[in-house]
């Protein structure tokens, strides 16, 4: 059967309608599906003891660490929940950008140790363990720019400030490893890895042997620090930064923190789980340590 000239261009016309008719009804139901996945995981946001979470309408997120509004204390439980916090801020792709700072003029400033209980306990460290290199891997795999603002102290895993793509520090900031050697322990959870990638090996062997706060702008000269600014003005000036990246594409914007973060990735999966088995070992060692000294010495009668 022919199909003459104006039966073909009926037809035509009739494909036509259809398939704007098709397209419009799929991006309808994409605009919906999008819509209902970014409100489904807005709901995180509240869902952590020890990071607060803000989102402007540019979709720039600020996750901010503290304890109880003020300057953060890293313990147990803010270890385990941030597993699940960074895994869901690079998830979510309604954030275009992220800021990672701290409350109270300070970015993280000491541990409480006795929240981990017996780090000498296989299981214990064995948590410890996997929730250390959790951390770092879910903050790297944030697919967005990720900018840090740090004032005060970042003397507590300033690895993950490192993991930014581009660190803001106030001219009062510092950078310090309290919890590592100078406690006792090996710097095996991904210190070690960060710093020597952002300033090189000799630099942060000797900074993490001999912990003494690093100020902001020793950092800026070591390369790892990209900008000091006045105290207070670390966020706002973050802000400006996430301003001027978001005058990119979308899609480059996330494919350039891909390509910039994939060799520091690829050292994270290669050395910080070793490194926090040799961290674990060496806790171990210190807490029978701790524990033969504060035992009584045996007393012999003749």
């Amino acid at each position: 059967m022919s199909i003459k000239p104006k039966d073909y261009e009926t037809s035509a016309a009739l494909l036509k309608r259809s398939t704007h008719q098709r397209g419009t009804g799929s991006a309808k139901k994409q605009s919906r599906t999008t819509h209902n996945r970014n409100q489904h995981q807005g709901d995180y946001f509240t869902a952590y003891h020890n990071l607060k979470l803000t989102r402007d309408a540019n979709g720039v997120l600020v996750a901010e660490f503290h304890s109880n509004g003020g300057p953060f204390l890293m313990t147990a439980q803010s270890h385990t929940e941030f597993v699940d916090a960074f895994y869901r801020i690079g998830q979510d792709r309604g954030n275009k950008i992220v800021i990672l700072t701290g409350a109270g003029a300070q970015f993280i400033t000491d541990v409480d140790w006795s929240s981990f209980g017996d780090v000498a306990d296989p299981r214990v460290w064995s948590q410890i363990h996997d929730e250390g290199l959790q951390v770092l891997e879910n903050i790297a795999n944030i697919r967005v720019p990720v900018i840090a603002a740090v004032e005060g102290r970042a003397h507590i895993h300033s690895d993950y400030a490192l993991l930014a793509s581009v660190i803001v520090a106030a001219e009062g900031a510092t950078f310090q490893d309290v919890g590592h050697f100078a406690a006792g322990t090996a710097p095996g959870d991904g210190i070690f890895t960060t710093w020597s990638y952002r300033a090189g090996a000799g630099r942060a062997e000797a900074f993490l042997l001999n912990p003494q706060p690093l100020a902001a702008r020793s950092a800026y000269e070591w390369g790892v620090v990209a900008e000091v600014v006045p105290n207070g003005k670390a966020v706002n000036r973050a802000r400006e930064l996430a301003e001027l990246y978001l005058k990119a594409p979308e899609v480059t914007r996330r494919n350039t923190r891909i390509h910039f973060i994939q060799p520091l990735k690829e050292r994270i999966v290669r050395e910080v789980g070793y490194g926090l088995s040799l961290e674990g070992a060496s806790s171990a060692a210190l807490m029978k340590s701790m524990q033969a000294k504060s035992e009584p010495v045996a007393r012999y009668s003749a």
